[in-house]
């Protein structure tokens, strides 16, 4: 059966990624897998309508026009703006770094970040996406993540850094003590320079929607005072969250 015109234009979407922000025509119509002839067609009609942005280069960027229909998806527009307030609390007690994070599958989804006032090397960006394994939130989404999620990650264990953890038993036990102690922790995992402190948003007693976290050049000083801080800000989000539904 031949593709549908809309599954085209969803392949030639599909192309752009963290590592591809920026593609050439012939580039989205390899990586897309579809006629360089085909590709220049639904390319025109994608940037004509928005969803596709050139630049002076001659390459293309997803539109703003995606960009603010993503606005409106519920993880987006319901979760930020309940935790909107609490991030830029936490922002100005701690000028630090503040992230917040869902599970998407196995890779964390960053949905908002406030960028902090330290020179801390920070690779995250809203809306981009990162293993769950090697960043704070990213373990502490893991670590109340169903049992198929937790073995497709455990098979992913790729090293980022020198010190990202990709033994399944050391970062099973991480889990553990995320479960048990409330916070996870990274030491230049994601990159080096960068630590990282995570506690999950609880939407109800029981179910984990999100994971807040704070970067930081270290932890060595400063951890427990981050935790509580992320503490309190979580509950805060958990108790707007709760109290829209």
């Amino acid at each position: 059966m031949a593709a549908s015109v809309t599954s085209r234009a969803l392949d030639l979407l599909g192309a752009f990624g963290p590592e591809h922000r920026s593609l050439t025509l012939s580039e989205l119509a390899r990586r897309s897998g579809l006629p360089l002839a085909t590709a220049h067609r639904l390319v025109g009609e994608l940037h004509k309508w928005g969803a596709l942005a050139r630049l002076a280069s001659g390459e293309y960027v997803i539109g703003r026009r995606l960009w603010d229909l993503g606005l409106l998806a519920p993880v987006q527009s319901g979760l930020r703006q309940a935790a909107s307030p609490f991030l830029h609390d936490l922002y100005g007690a701690t000028l630090a770094t503040v992230h917040l994070a869902v599970r998407d599958r196995v890779e964390v989804l960053y949905v908002d970040r406030l960028a902090g006032h330290v020179s801390v090397p920070v690779v995250s960006r809203i809306g981009s996406r990162l293993p769950l394994h090697a960043t704070g939130v990213g373990k502490v989404l893991l670590a109340y993540a169903p049992e198929d999620v937790r073995a497709e990650a455990f098979s992913r264990l790729t090293r980022v850094t020198p010190y990202t953890v990709t033994q399944p038993a050391r970062l099973a036990e991480q889990l553990r003590r995320v479960r048990t102690e409330g916070y996870a922790t990274t030491g230049e995992e994601m990159s080096l320079g960068a630590c990282s402190v995570a506690v999950p948003v609880r939407a109800g007693h029981d179910s984990v929607v999100a994971a807040l976290g704070i970067v930081v050049p270290d932890l060595r000083r400063d951890k427990a005072r981050l935790v509580a801080a992320l503490r309190v800000a979580a509950q805060g989000i958990g108790r707007t969250l709760a109290s829209a539904e």
